[in-house]
C-alpha cells in the first residue's frame, strides 16, 4: 500500500517521498543498459550550487545550454520562455538534436518567433526550438522548429527520429485572438524543420494533449490527456493507417480510441501497487476533432469509459507503455487521493498494472510530489520531473523502489519570504547515455548534466 512521505523516511532511510513499488516494474528495464542498484542515498546528498542555479550530487556538473531571452544563434529572435517537454535525438557525425517545447499561452512573455513556413497560427505564442549539439554539450545551432502553436506541454519521440509536440489546450479560432483551432499534435524534424512544417495531425485528436509514446514494434501511438477538473482525462491509443511509415506518415490518418478498464471508471480508486486488470478494451472516439463536444464528454456507451486526473508523462519501456497520473484529489471530484501514480499497459496481454503510488504529501521541500515527465535512466530505474509545491527536484526511482534526489532548482522567482521555484520538465538522455538534459520551466533554462550515470555512487 502507499505510505506517507514521512513514514518512508523513517522506515527506509530514503532521501525522498514515500512510495509503494511493484515487482511489475522490472519489465521496464528489459532491453536497456544493465541496471545497477544505486542504494539508499542515490548518488549522495545534493551540494549547494554557488551560482544559485542547480544543486547536484558531488561528481556531477552542469552546463547551461540556453536561457530564455538570450539571442538564438539562428538570428530568428530570442529564446522563448516556458521550456517544457524535450527529447534528444541522434544526428549525423555524432551530433545530438535537442528539440524543446515552449508551453506559451497568449499571455506568455517570451513567444516563439514567427518563421515563414514553420508557423501554424501567427496569433499563438507556443512551439518548439531545436538545438544541435556537438560532443553532447556544445551548442552549434539553435533555431525555431515550429511556431504558432499553443501551450506546447510535452510530447514524445518517434522511431524515425522526429518529435511529436502536443498542444495542451482546446481553444478554438476566435478564442484569445487565435485564428485557427488548437489542441493538436504536430510532428517536428529537428534536423530539418521545414521538412515537417507546421501541419496538425488532426486524426490524432483535438484535446488537452500532454504526452505520447510510440510502440516501436506496432507503430501504435499512446496519448495522455491532462485534465485536472471534471470530467477527467482519458488514455488514448492511435492506430495509424501507415504504422512506422516514417516522417510525415501520421498525416495519412488512422483511428483514435480511448481505454476502458472494465469495472474501473476512475484510476485514482486503485491504491494497491501490483493491482492488475486484464481484458482492457479500446473504444473508438466518436468525434476525434471535437467539433461540438470535447472528446472526454462524448458518448462511450452505457458502460462508460475510464478516467484519471492529471494524466501526464508517457514513456515506452521494454514491451509496455508507462504513463503518469500526477495527482488525484477527492476534493476535486476524483474517486481517491494520491500524490502520483505510474501505470504500465502491456498491449500483448491487454493488461494494465499499477506499479508505483506516491503517498500523500507531508513535506513539500522533499522530492517526490506530483511526478510529471519521466524517462529511463542509463543505470536503470526512472528519472522523474517534479511539478509540485515548494522545492522542485529531478528525482530518481531505483529498481528496488528507493527514491533519491538528483537535482534541485535553486532559481527563486519569488521573494525570500515567499520563494517560488519553477518545475523541472523534459528530462531526457543523450543517445550515448552520458548526458542528461533537463529544463527548468521558469526562468526558462536548459541544462546538460554529466556525471557517473553508469556507476553506482560512492558511499
Amino acid at each position: 500500500m502507499s505510505v506517507t512521505r514521512r513514514h518512508a523516511l523513517v522506515r527506509g532511510g530514503a532521501l525522498g517521498a514515500g512510495i509503494a513499488f511493484s515487482g511489475a516494474l522490472s519489465e521496464l528495464f528489459a532491453g536497456t543498459a544493465a541496471a545497477r542498484d544505486l542504494g539508499h542515498t542515490g548518488y549522495g546528498p545534493l551540494v549547494p550550487d554557488p551560482n544559485g542555479l542547480l544543486d547536484l550530487p558531488e561528481g556531477f556538473r552542469y552546463r547551461v545550454l540556453s536561457r530564455e531571452g538570450e539571442p538564438m544563434l539562428s538570428g530568428e529572435g530570442r529564446v522563448p520562455s516556458n521550456q517544457d517537454g524535450m527529447t534528444a535525438l541522434p544526428g549525423r557525425h555524432g551530433r545530438v538534436h535537442l528539440v524543446r517545447n515552449h508551453e506559451n499561452r497568449v499571455t506568455s512573455r517570451g513567444p516563439v518567433p514567427v518563421v515563414e513556413g514553420l508557423t501554424y497560427d501567427p496569433a499563438a505564442k507556443g512551439g518548439c526550438t531545436a538545438l544541435t549539439l556537438e560532443a553532447g554539450v556544445h551548442v552549434r545551432s539553435e533555431r525555431v522548429a515550429v511556431a504558432g502553436t499553443a501551450v506546447n506541454c510535452a510530447g514524445g519521440h518517434t522511431p524515425w527520429r522526429t518529435w511529436l509536440t502536443c498542444e495542451e489546450t482546446e481553444d478554438r479560432a476566435g478564442t484569445s485572438g487565435y485564428t485557427k483551432d488548437h489542441g493538436f499534435i504536430f510532428e517536428v524534424d529537428p534536423a530539418d524543420p521545414h521538412r515537417t512544417g507546421a501541419v496538425p495531425l488532426t486524426a490524432m485528436g483535438r484535446f488537452q494533449h500532454e504526452a505520447i509514446a510510440v510502440d516501436p514494434r506496432s507503430g501504435v501511438v499512446y496519448e495522455t490527456e491532462d485534465a485536472f477538473v471534471p470530467p477527467f482525462g482519458l488514455f488514448f491509443r492511435f492506430l495509424p493507417r501507415k504504422p512506422l511509415g516514417g516522417t510525415g506518415s501520421l498525416r495519412a490518418g488512422g483511428r483514435l480510441q480511448a481505454m476502458r478498464v472494465p469495472g474501473v471508471p476512475d484510476l485514482s480508486s486503485i491504491q494497491e501497487t501490483g493491482a492488475s486488470f486484464g481484458g482492457v478494451e479500446w473504444v473508438d472516439v466518436p468525434d476525434p476533432l471535437a467539433t461540438s463536444t470535447s472528446v472526454r464528454l462524448q458518448d462511450y456507451g452505457p458502460r462508460g469509459i475510464t478516467r484519471a486526473q492529471k494524466l501526464e508523462g508517457c514513456y515506452w519501456g521494454g514491451r509496455s507503455v508507462y504513463f503518469v497520473s500526477s495527482f488525484a484529489r477527492s476534493a476535486d471530484g476524483s474517486a481517491g487521493d494520491h500524490s502520483g501514480q505510474v501505470w504500465r499497459y502491456d498491449p500483448a496481454a491487454r493488461r494494465l498494472t499499477l506499479v508505483i503510488v506516491f503517498g500523500p504529501d507531508q513535506d513539500v521541500d522533499l522530492p517526490g510530489e506530483w511526478p510529471d515527465n519521466i524517462c529511463l535512466a542509463p543505470g536503470g530505474g526512472l528519472m522523474v520531473c517534479e511539478d509540485g509545491n515548494g522545492a522542485q527536484h529531478v528525482f530518481g526511482v531505483t529498481r528496488r523502489g528507493e527514491m533519491y534526489a538528483l537535482a534541485r532548482n535553486r532559481q527563486n522567482t519569488g521573494t525570500p519570504e515567499a520563494p517560488k521555484y519553477g518545475e523541472f520538465a523534459g528530462v531526457t538522455f543523450s543517445p550515448d547515455g552520458e548526458t542528461m538534459y533537463v529544463n527548468c520551466y521558469d526562468p526558462g533554462t536548459t541544462f546538460a548534466v554529466r556525471g557517473p550515470w553508469r556507476r553506482p555512487p560512492a558511499g
